[in-house]
């Protein structure tokens, strides 16, 4: 981290976003303090676009997290990861799909859309464009409002990479936050 976190922000939209992400996540997390703290005019952009990915977009919540969590692996963003792993078991999504998506054209956890998607997701992240192979293939699974969607979840994810990555900041624990809470919760359910 090349930055010293900001412990006690002064501005209060900020310290109302220390507290909102400490409750649903157990703790403050470093962009927050980082980034977000320093610049408090950020944040409502950065929840604008959390709620529309949230939402505002048609596509199957599960894809909308294979596809950002795709595209933060591209990018190396391991913040981002384990931010979008935390969202998953919070919603209860399996993670098994998470864990393959480096084999996402040839394991059979994986259907023709999400293929397409990720095939998508994957030429836009690397290349900044797609071939029309690629192309053609997502237009047999989506319709054109639901392309504009996936290609704006892979801009977004890879501007919240880049706001991360050159700050040096990495996990944060996030989702073995979210999976003790859950573990905790079903273990009060059964008592």
């Amino acid at each position: 981290m090349r930055l010293t976190p900001v412990e006690n922000p002064r501005h209060p939209m900020t310290r109302l976003a220390y507290w909102m992400m400490k409750r649903q996540f157990g703790k403050v997390a470093m962009p927050l303090k980082v980034i977000y703290a320093r610049k408090p005019v950020f944040l409502p952009l950065m929840m604008l676009i959390n709620k529309t990915a949230d939402r505002g977009i048609s596509l199957e919540p599960e894809l909308r997290l294979l596809v950002f969590d795709f595209v933060d692996t591209l990018n190396g963003c391991t913040f981002c990861d384990d931010y979008r792993m935390a969202i998953a078991v919070q919603k209860r999504i399996g993670i098994d799909k998470f864990a393959a998506l480096g084999e996402y054209r040839t394991n059979d956890l994986f259907g023709d859309r999400e293929r397409a998607a990720l095939a998508y997701a994957e030429e836009a992240t690397k290349h900044r464009e797609v071939s029309d192979e690629t192309f053609a293939e997502v237009q047999r699974h989506f319709s054109d409002v639901e392309i504009v969607e996936l290609t704006w979840l892979v801009a977004v994810e890879t501007y919240f990479n880049l706001l991360k990555r050159p700050l040096q900041l990495g996990a944060d624990g996030l989702r073995e936050l979210a999976e003790e809470r859950i573990e905790r919760k079903l273990l009060a359910g059964a008592a």
